[in-house]
This record gives structure tokens, C-alpha cells and sequence, in this order.
């Protein structure tokens, strides 16, 4: 692999979009395998206890850990520019600044994690067998919480410099090194949900260093360590705003998709499990997504960078096209074999029948999702985190509008109505947005 990043002055072509997305679609496909091996491992412990205790324990600390998800998509915008603008100091110095917001919020939640475990377990009770299992596994994964929050800003920056084979290194071996881990310590030494953590522990380490390894070109220059430009009021506001912006509108959308779970229950266990099944189609999608939504939004931050309205527009149209081509394969695999992904996933012949009634909304939500997956990638590039929040607000309203409409007309087929609106919203939205997005450029 090389350490030479991309040129700002580089076409953007085919190749190059390519060359940015295909290792995040890879890398991708690693994360759904972990899952199941740490769930297959415990499993053979032959009790309950331990799965519903990882499975709780990897839930509370993922959803914890996600509050900081904004450090990835924030320092993806904020480096790109500066390198799209030729400032290399400023390349260096938004690592910097990153990797403190991890380290803050790494350490503050070791500090709170009483607290935090309480509320977790509050608001997801469960059996007391479980429930301490659980509050093992978390104590100790707590530990490397800095670890963990700090790969959101290292990916963000390999991002940002299109060097994402090294995001596939990281989480390549981050999750092998789990894997393997999970196999020797629970199979092999028996040390059961100790040991699930403790393999996690030493990945979330690895992950970190190798990502630190990979970013080494950052602290070949002083400016990573230049404290009064690290520290510039200005910077550091502009991050802060950014971040919130980002933050609030994951936020939002994070409801979004859990009031369509919490909703969906109030069906009967048939359509919640039916509804679940159908879901992890779009986790599909998101995961084949991603690598062209990054390459947007690196390829459109060094053109905000370099104030090249052309090189803007010209970014958005390549990576969409990919991004369509992936949204239309899948739909069209989802229509074709959907069944068959059902009958794989469930075995329970009433959740077959009741997911096959609602695979329909399922091949029409990459159609109807791909300008709003596309155009946030787009936005984050351009920094426009204002407009995200914002666009994000509205299309919350929509959907709440849609559910008290349609829930009680068409019970779950509203509800999948409503979510499929959302995303039309949230497109249509941003898109209105993106000849202003497209402007900035000449002004910058």
C-alpha cells in the first residue's frame, strides 16, 4: 500500500471512485460475521444467559459508542477541504484535534459508566442472571473506550486522504483478531462472557494502533503537536458546531428507525419478527452503500477545498451513478430472491408468510432511498451540517405526520409506508438544497 494520498488536481473518474468505495464495501462485509461469532461462541455454552448477555452488553456500548460517530463523518468534511485547499498543516492538525475529542469522551465515560450501565439496564431490563453477565461484559470493555471512539476519527481521516484500504486493514484485522480471539478464549480456555469481552478489549486495541499506523504521514510533520493552532478558538468552534449539527441529525434519524421497531410491536410477534427480517435487507444495502457515500464525501470536500464548482458537481454525478447502479442491483436481487432471503433468515412459517406481505417495501427502499443516502455523503463532503440537521428536522416531521396518518388506516403496511416516506423526504429535501451546496464552492 502506498502512503502517497491522491493528489487534490486528480480527475475524478470512474476508477478513482471505485478505487475509494470497493475496500469500504469490503470491509463491510466483515462486521455481520463478528456478530455472529459472537453470538455462535457464547451459544455453545449450551445456556440462554450469555447470548442475551453479549448480545445486551455489544447493544448498550454500540449505541453509546455511535453518540460519537459524528468524530468519523466531521473529520472526513474537515480534512478533505484542507487538503483539496493544499493547507498539509491543517491535514495533520484536524487529526489532532479528533483524537482528543476521543480521548475526552473515552475517558468520561469510563468515568461514568455506573451511571450509564444503570440507565442501559433500566431502559432494557432484564433477567438477573442476565443482567449480570451483562454488567461484566461491559466493565470490561469499558476500558478501551477511547480505543474504540478514536477509530471513528482515524477512519474519518484515511477517508479523507482516499486511503480506505487502510480502513479495510483496520477493520479487517480488528474483527479477525476478535474472531480468532473469541474461538481460543471461549472454546479453548472457557472463560466464557469474560472472554467475549476481553477478545473485544484486545481488538478495539489493535484497531487503534494499526489505524495510528496507518495515519503515520499526519505526525511526520510538527504541526499534529503545534498546541496554539490546535487549540484556535475559530478551529475548534467550527468542529464543535459541525459535530452538533451531525449529532442531532443522527439523532433524529436513530428515532426514526427505533419507533419503526418499537411501533412494529405493538403488531403481534409475527410482524415484529417479519418486520426484523426485513430490516437487516436494508442493513444490506446500507453496507454496499457506504463506500460510495464516502467516496462522495471525500471527493466532494477536496473540491470544496479547492473552490471548483466543476469538480463539485462532476463528484456528485460519478459517485451517484454508483450509488444507483448498487441501490437498482439490490432492489432487483431483494424482488427476485427476497423470498428466499426470508425462508434463510426465518424458519418459523407464519414470519415467512407475514415477511413475503411486506418484501414489496423492501425492493422499493433502495429506489426511494438512494438520493437521500447519496446526498448525505455529498453534504458531509461539503460540511454543510446545518442543511443536514435541518432538511433531517423536516423529514422527522414527515414522518410523524405520515404515521398518524396512515398507522391506524393500514396498521403495518402505514408503517412501512411512512419510513419509506421519510427517505423520499430527506432526498427531496437535500436536494433542494444542493444547488446552494454546489455555489459555496466558488466562494470558498
Amino acid at each position: 500500500m502506498t502512503d502517497t494520498a491522491t493528489t487534490p488536481q486528480a480527475a475524478v473518474t470512474h476508477r478513482r471512485v471505485l478505487k475509494i468505495a470497493l475496500p469500504i464495501v469490503l470491509s463491510n462485509a466483515t462486521v455481520p460475521i463478528l456478530g455472529a461469532v459472537d453470538v455462535g461462541v457464547v451459544g455453545q455454552m449450551g445456556e440462554a444467559a450469555p447470548i442475551g448477555a453479549v448480545g445486551l452488553g455489544a447493544i448498550i456500548l454500540s449505541t453509546v459508542y455511535w453518540i460519537f460517530g459524528f468524530l468519523r463523518m466531521g473529520t472526513v468534511g474537515l480534512v478533505g477541504q484542507a487538503e483539496g485547499a493544499g493547507d498539509k498543516a491543517e491535514v495533520s492538525a484536524w487529526l489532532t484535534r479528533a483524537l482528543l475529542v476521543a480521548l475526552a469522551g473515552g475517558i468520561t465515560l469510563i468515568i461514568l459508566q455506573p451511571l450509564i450501565f444503570w440507565g442501559a439496564l433500566r431502559l432494557a431490563p432484564a433477567s438477573d442472571e442476565v443482567e449480570s453477565l451483562a454488567r461484566t461484559y461491559l466493565t470490561i470493555r469499558i476500558w478501551t473506550a477511547p480505543a474504540a471512539i478514536a477509530v471513528y476519527a482515524l477512519t474519518g481521516w484515511l477517508v479523507a486522504m482516499e486511503r480506505t484500504g487502510g480502513v479495510f486493514w483496520v477493520q479487517l484485522v480488528m474483527n479477525g483478531t476478535n474472531i480468532l480471539l473469541d474461538l481460543l478464549f471461549v472454546l479453548v480456555f472457557d472463560w466464557g462472557v469474560p472472554g467475549v469481552a476481553i477478545a473485544t478489549v484486545i481488538a478495539e486495541l489493535t484497531g487503534a494502533a494499526l489505524g495510528l499506523w496507518f495515519c503515520r504521514s499526519a505526525f511526520r510533520r510538527p504541526d499534529w503537536r503545534d498546541w496554539p493552532r490546535i487549540f484556535d478558538r475559530a478551529k475548534l468552534i467550527r468542529m464543535a458546531l459541525l459535530n452538533t449539527d451531525i449529532l442531532l441529525r443522527s439523532a433524529m434519524l436513530m428515532i426514526i428507525f427505533s419507533s419503526f421497531v418499537f411501533i412494529g410491536a405493538k403488531f403481534g410477534d409475527v410482524t415484529l419478527a417479519a418486520n426484523e427480517v426485513l430490516v437487516q435487507f436494508m442493513y444490506i444495502t446500507a453496507y454496499a452503500m457506504d463506500g460510495f457515500a464516502f467516496a462522495a464525501e471525500t471527493l466532494i470536500a477536496r473540491a470544496i477545498g479547492r473552490g471548483d464548482r466543476a469538480y463539485v458537481r462532476r463528484s456528485a454525478v460519478l459517485t451517484s451513478t454508483w450509488g444507483l447502479v448498487i441501490c437498482v442491483t439490490t432492489a432487483a436481487a431483494f424482488a427476485l430472491s427476497g423470498g428466499w432471503i426470508i425462508d434463510l433468515m426465518a424458519k418459523d412459517p407464519e414470519v415467512q408468510a407475514t415477511a413475503r406481505v411486506f418484501l414489496p417495501y423492501m425492493v422499493l427502499a433502495p429506489l426511494v432511498g438512494c438520493a437521500a443516502w447519496m446526498l448525505d455523503g455529498i453534504f458531509i463532503g461539503a460540511t454543510r451540517s446545518r442543511d443536514m440537521r435541518n432538511m433531517m428536522a423536516l423529514s422527522f416531521v414527515i414522518y410523524w405526520a405520515a404515521i398518524l396518518v396512515l398507522l391506524p388506516l393500514l396498521g403495518n403496511h402505514g408503517l412501512w409506508l411512512a419510513l419509506l416516506i421519510s427517505f423520499i423526504a430527506r432526498g427531496v429535501t437535500l436536494g433542494l438544497r444542493y444547488p446552494a451546496l454546489e455555489a459555496s464552492a466558488e466562494k470558498t
